[in-house]
């Protein structure tokens, strides 16, 4: 499959999915009280399929693998805001285990585009596009 926008990447795709499942969280009447929190934890969710739409409109390889690692340092972020909202109760293990376990196969799957990219790159092949 060719790749003509940010949109037809997978990894974007399972960032939105991310994205609306923590807007769903810290709209609980618990977390949607914790201004700093919720609003921080909003912001970095945000920034990963930002950063990864950024990154491909540059259309410049190393480029985009920068912004593809900016994205996963905002997953590790979000990780742990969760990680936080867990302790202060603001969520359930349930839906703490849920998201964490999708921003672990992103992570994965970013991690892999990034090898690929990089990869690529030194085999001096890759053209973008």
């Amino acid at each position: 499959m060719k790749i003509n926008s940010f949109k037809d990447l997978e990894i974007w795709q399972l960032s939105i999915d991310v994205v609306l499942f923590v807007y769903d969280l810290t709209n609980k009447t618990v977390f949607s009280r914790d201004f700093g929190l919720r609003d921080q934890v909003r912001r970095a969710v945000v920034s990963i399929p930002s950063n990864i739409a950024e990154g491909f409109e540059i259309s410049n390889n190393n480029d985009l693998i920068r912004f593809l690692r900016i994205s996963k340092g905002s997953l590790g972020e979000v990780k742990t805001q969760l990680y936080i909202s867990l302790k202060l109760k603001y969520i359930t293990q349930a839906e703490f285990n849920e998201v964490n376990d999708r921003l672990d196969v992103l992570a994965v799957k970013i991690g892999k585009f990034i090898s690929y990219l990089t990869n690529k790159k030194n085999d001096k092949e890759y053209k973008t596009r």
